[in-house]
């Protein structure tokens, strides 16, 4: 993948996501990282009252969204229409939830745009990563976002690397994309919409859309 397909307008489409106006300001996703729990207080502030419970600050819940007793959720947050948000899920804030998302037991969001329908249901760790309409992770699949020797993440382009001047930078998952249970996607990973990550992968680099990602210089072409 190049890098001049990795924008935002590549990857997402923006009309199933309450934060379109927040992502049309920036070119590339992984731009709006560091502004993401700014835009997230200043939304939940203006939601309307009729259709969203402020249980605590910084934390807006609409009213059709289930939310299991057992669940963790720290603000500034925003829970979308019909998602679902199971036992001891644990939301760490700077977080908008979209509509009909599944959040699963005992998985973990921090500093997250998931977009309408996205499933993250069982076991999973997403931080600093923004996942597109209907995209789903396998079981135990996680986003790694800092780098062991801790240094700033790179995106590993096709046509080279580029800088993000960021520390932590999970995954840019585009729309309906299938991450296969137990994989790890690791920092500065960009995945292009439609694509298909095997189970068990290590994902280091970026894949194509439409692809299905098999392991390191095995991509296949969906047919």
């Amino acid at each position: 993948m190049k890098q001049s397909e990795m924008k935002i307008k590549d990857l997402y489409n923006l009309e199933h996501t309450m934060a379109k106006d927040f992502l049309e300001q920036f070119t590339y996703p992984w731009e709006a990282l560091a502004h993401i729990g700014d835009y997230v207080e200043k939304l939940g502030a203006v939601l309307p009252s009729s259709e969203y419970a402020n249980p605590a600050k910084g934390i807006w819940i609409h009213k059709s969204a289930k939310v299991a007793p057992t669940a963790g959720i720290i603000g500034p947050v925003i829970i979308g229409p019909e998602a679902e948000i199971r036992h001891c899920a644990f939301i760490r804030g700077k977080v908008i939830i979209g509509n009909g998302a599944v959040v699963g037991n005992s998985t973990e969001l921090k500093n997250v745009i998931l977009f309408d329908r996205v499933q993250v249901p069982h076991y999973n760790y997403v931080g600093d990563s923004i996942l597109g309409y209907k995209a789903h992770m396998g079981a135990g699949s996680i986003t790694s976002n800092v780098k062991s020797d801790k240094s700033l993440v790179k995106v590993h382009a096709e046509d080279g690397d580029v800088e993000t001047g960021l520390k932590k930078f999970g995954a840019m998952i585009g729309d309906e994309v299938e991450v296969g249970c137990g994989s790890v996607l690791n920092p500065g990973t960009v995945i292009g919409k439609n694509s298909n990550i095997y189970p068990l992968s290590s994902v280091r680099t970026c894949v194509d859309a439409n692809a299905i990602y098999k392991k390191q210089g095995e991509v296949a072409e969906k047919q």
